[in-house]
This record gives structure tokens, C-alpha cells and sequence, in this order.
């Protein structure tokens, strides 16, 4: 059933003052795995925000290297208390750094972002203006770009538009970036921890297929800095991405949150959504092959 703000968190939606600076009432969550040399970044494109977060919390999952003294590190740099730095005892993977993050989370709105990735300045703002101008929003997220660290932040395209996103969308791919998403704190559901690849998309569906109001706005507000496919980390690996895909589908169907026509449907265009990255990737791989064999 879908469930309407409450008052508070409609206030919410415009922000609060901590002395003269408008802060957003939203908890920034970012987990941290071997990443002191990509954090610092991350949390400065926080930091430039035109409308702040009220708080940024790093949970470093038991990285066993220099990662958790450089999250001190960041946090010492910005105003006493901003920035949170919490360290798990064992690795659990991003769901359980994420929750851990949202179970200390002090704001109306839970915020992520991935130590990676970046965000665009006006992110927050546009944002949270979305959800004062329609508070019964659950969840709201945005598209990303791939874009090099040196490169020019994407401009913006107006006008900007809100769209609501329903439950067909989401049985042809997940229309939910991790770092693009905004949700309600009080919501009753977490990352499931069994599962460490496409663990976002199984929350993004719990939520939206529950019956809460999901959005996206039309315009590119953060940034991933390396490839989602092809490239390092859990990403990388596109047959267990495939996988635990296939492994979401049937967690859904089992919790009766999609009907076993749904999944089918879902299922094929999954089939079908391989099989274009597989042809692309090979192509990109040509394509290599014949500009070393042309220079070489």
C-alpha cells in the first residue's frame, strides 16, 4: 500500500538551518572498501552541495589497509561531527555496510553514494525539491554518466522533470543508480545481506513493488568513474552479475511481490539485455584488437 509523508518529513523536504548555512535534512551513506585513495574525492562532491546534507557517514568494511585512517582523515578535514567514520569488525559487503550506515542514520532522508562515484553540485537541491513538491515520494533517483575524474561535470538540461516511475519499468532493467537514490529513512526495508551483487535492485523492487512512490528526475546529477561493465571490483565480474539477477527475480517472486507472468517477461528481457552487453563488449574487443594491431 502506498503510504503518504508524514508531516515532519514533508518539512523536511525544505531543509533546516544550522546557524546561517540551509542544510538538507538527509544522511549521507557511503561504504568503504579499500578505497583511501578515491574517498576524499567522493565526499568532496558531498561537501559542494549546494544544499549540504546534514551528515556524512563512512562505514569501512573491514578493508585491513590504510582505508580506515584515511576516512579519519576526511573526516577531520570538515566541521567537527559532519563526517562519521564507523568500522565493521568483518567484511559483510556493501549491504551490510549500507545498513549499518542507515541504523545510525540521525536524518529524515538516507542518501548514497558509493566511494567511486561523484556527485553534481545541484544534486541535493533539485532533489529535495522534487519531494517538497510531492512528499508521498519514497524513493527518488536520477541518471549517472561514466565520466573520467578530469573531465567536465555533465551540464544540466532543463527543464526539470520528475517523472514516477512504475512497476513495468522495473521489469526491464533497474532504473535506480545506487548513487543516485534518496529514500525515506523510515521505510520498512533494508539490504538484504545474502546477497552481494544487484543487491540494490532487490531493495529498489521491494520498495517500489510494495506499493511506495518511486521517482526520477531527467537529468545526469552524479557520476560513476570507471566502468560498470569490463572493469575491476564486483562489477566487473558480468557472469555472477547475471546471476544474481536471475537470483533477485526469483527472491521477488517468492516473496509474492511480482506475479510468475511478471517474472517470465522479466526473464526475457534479461535474456535479450545479455546478449546486447555480450555482442558489445565483443565488438569494443575488435575494435581494440585491430587500432594495437594498426599501431603496433
Amino acid at each position: 500500500m502506498s503510504m503518504q509523508a508524514t508531516d515532519e518529513t514533508r518539512a523536511a523536504g525544505r531543509g533546516h538551518d544550522a546557524g546561517d548555512v540551509a542544510l538538507a535534512p538527509v544522511s549521507v551513506v557511503i561504504p568503504c572498501f579499500r578505497c583511501a585513495g578515491a574517498i576524499a574525492e567522493a565526499v568532496a562532491s558531498v561537501a559542494a552541495q549546494t544544499l549540504r546534507p546534514a551528515e556524512v557517514l563512512l562505514v569501512d568494511d573491514c578493508s585491513g589497509d590504510d582505508t580506515l585512517q584515511a576516512l579519519h582523515r576526511v573526516a577531520s578535514q570538515h566541521e567537527d561531527g559532519w563526517v562519521r567514520v564507523f568500522a565493521l569488525p568483518q567484511n559483510g559487503g556493501p549491504s551490510r555496510a549500507r545498513n549499518v550506515g542507515w541504523k545510525h542514520a540521525n536524518q529524515l532522508y538516507i542518501a548514497f553514494l558509493d566511494a567511486d562515484d561523484s556527485w553534481h553540485p545541484r544534486k541535493l537541491e533539485l532533489q529535495m525539491a522534487a519531494l517538497d513538491a510531492d512528499p508521498s515520494i519514497a524513493l527518488i533517483a536520477h541518471r549517472m554518466t561514466v565520466r573520467d575524474r578530469d573531465s567536465a561535470l555533465p551540464a544540466l538540461r532543463p527543464p526539470v522533470r520528475t517523472a514516477i516511475v512504475g512497476r513495468r519499468r522495473l521489469l526491464l532493467n533497474n532504473p535506480f543508480p545506487t548513487a543516485s537514490v534518496v529514500l525515506r529513512r523510515d521505510l520498512p526495508f533494508r539490504f538484504n545481506e545474502n546477497f552481494r551483487r544487484v543487491e540494490d535492485f532487490l531493495l529498489w523492487a521491494q520498495i517500489a513493488y510494495s506499493g511506495y512512490r518511486c521517482a526520477k528526475l531527467n537529468q545526469v546529477l552524479a557520476s560513476w568513474h570507471k566502468s560498470n561493465y569490463g572493469a575491476g571490483g564486483l562489477s566487473g565480474d558480468l557472469a555472477a552479475m547475471h546471476a544474481a539477477g536471475r537470483e533477485v527475480g526469483r527472491e521477488l517472486l517468492r516473496q509474492g511481490l511480482v506475479s510468475r507472468p511478471e517474472h517470465c517477461v522479466a526473464r526475457v528481457l534479461g535474456a535479450v539485455r545479455r546478449t546486447r552487453r555480450n555482442l558489445l563488449m565483443l565488438a569494443r574487443r575488435q575494435a581494440d584488437r585491430i587500432r594495437h594491431q594498426r599501431t603496433a
